[in-house]
């Protein structure tokens, strides 16, 4: 997905979230404020995106959305149980209805057998505390999986949780 797709589809989510006169926020690690950037890449985006949160390091991420270090003691950044924490955090802390949170391993270095480079976890929260969490394995360097990680949590918050 290119720049101006991501801009088309951050306008869509925002008409969606004025809509219900609702905000989303994010958590980033892997991909660095990408989504706040898109998102803000979008005139009068601050109508429905207040703040976001980069936190690329464990200690980030328990300072600024409250994931537990027991949980990143047993389970690791790049996790299910962090991502869901890391969105429940975000949204606790910004006061929004929806918030996405990104981890995973873009490359080329910090792969392993278990979790290779592409492995990006996801977590979105909506309204009522639904949860939405889910693992993807990109192909691709480092900016690659970067940029489909933004596209895929972007199509995600859009479809499953906007669209109805």
């Amino acid at each position: 997905m290119n720049d101006e797709q991501l801009q088309q589809l951050s306008h869509r989510i925002g008409e969606q979230l004025k809509r219900r006169q609702a905000t989303v926020t994010a958590a980033e690690s892997c991909t660095g404020g990408w989504i706040a950037k898109v998102f803000t890449d979008i005139s009068g985006s601050s109508a429905w995106f207040e703040r976001g949160f980069v936190t690329y390091s464990n200690e980030a991420k328990q300072q600024m959305v409250g994931v537990q270090d027991t949980t990143l003691q047993q389970h690791g950044a790049v996790s299910e149980q962090t991502v869901r924490e890391m969105a429940t955090g975000a949204a606790k802390a910004a006061a929004a209805e929806y918030a996405i949170a990104v981890s995973g391993i873009a490359g080329p270095e910090g792969g392993t057998p278990d979790k290779p480079v592409g492995t990006v976890w996801f977590a979105i929260v909506g309204p009522e505390g639904r949860v939405l969490a889910q693992r993807q394995i990109f192909a691709g360097d480092r900016d690659a999986v970067r940029r489909q990680s933004v596209a895929w949590a972007l199509q995600t918050l859009l479809d499953e949780f906007l669209i109805n």
